[in-house]
């Protein structure tokens, strides 16, 4: 019986960033494990956001979108209808991801969080994600070097992220900022194994509210 090979954990992983949406399409390259297109998001998308999450009944979605539904997401997603700005946002992004990864539907997934979704760093078990927050912090995630990936999930023995050796500091923790479009590249993206980009929802704070957007293979 043949051994079996040992997993071979690529070298190095970077991320790239970019003004314009162009970046995305990055995440094609090998040594690329997450590509950002950083925006200001506009002042009334802002104030629409705003006033979502002063809605305590805005309700979470999650749905698997065919690309024909994009162009009426209001029948989907009813409570959308008050939120045209970000609806027609959400359609944009869900067009571009479909477009970039030749896809005919989507996993979305939007949320208000008043906690975080996931507090502990992990990797996902997908080929690539999109990710983006519309208010209440961004996604942390670690750079590829810094990472123990040994401490991940079950090994960290119970420990917190801070105490499992995981990172060697604080100062590792990078986090995106509110508006940014991130495609985090996932263990499920060939020649990927071992090296999924490493993540968690930040801490919410008291009081607050974390609208979080997520777009899936389908």
């Amino acid at each position: 019986m043949t051994a079996a090979r040992p997993l071979t954990i690529p070298e190095s992983r970077r991320s790239v960033y970019a003004k314009t949406p162009e970046a995305l399409t990055d995440i094609y390259q090998s040594d690329i494990g997450m590509a950002v297109w950083k925006r200001q998001l506009r002042p009334s998308l802002i104030s629409e956001c705003e006033k979502l999450v002063a809605e305590t009944a805005f309700p979470a979605y999650r749905v698997v979108l065919p690309e024909p539904k994009f162009k009426h997401l209001e029948d989907t997603f009813p409570r959308l209808v008050e939120f045209p700005l970000l609806r027609a946002d959400i359609q944009l992004l869900a067009e571009m991801f479909c477009c970039l990864f030749e896809l005919q539907a989507v996993g979305l997934r939007l949320t208000p969080l008043t906690t975080a979704m996931c507090p502990k760093f992990h990797v996902d078990r997908v080929p690539c994600r999109l990710i983006t927050s519309y208010c209440g912090g961004g996604t942390q995630w670690l750079p590829h070097h810094h990472v123990n990936r040994d401490k991940l999930g079950a090994g960290s023995g119970g420990l917190s992220d801070a105490d499992s050796g995981l990172y060697p500091s604080e100062d590792a923790i990078q986090t995106l900022g509110v508006g940014d479009i991130a495609l985090l590249k996932g263990e499920q993206w060939e020649g990927n194994e071992g090296a999924g980009l490493v993540h968690r929802s930040p801490m919410v704070e008291a009081g607050q509210k974390r609208v979080l957007l997520t777009l899936d293979f389908a």
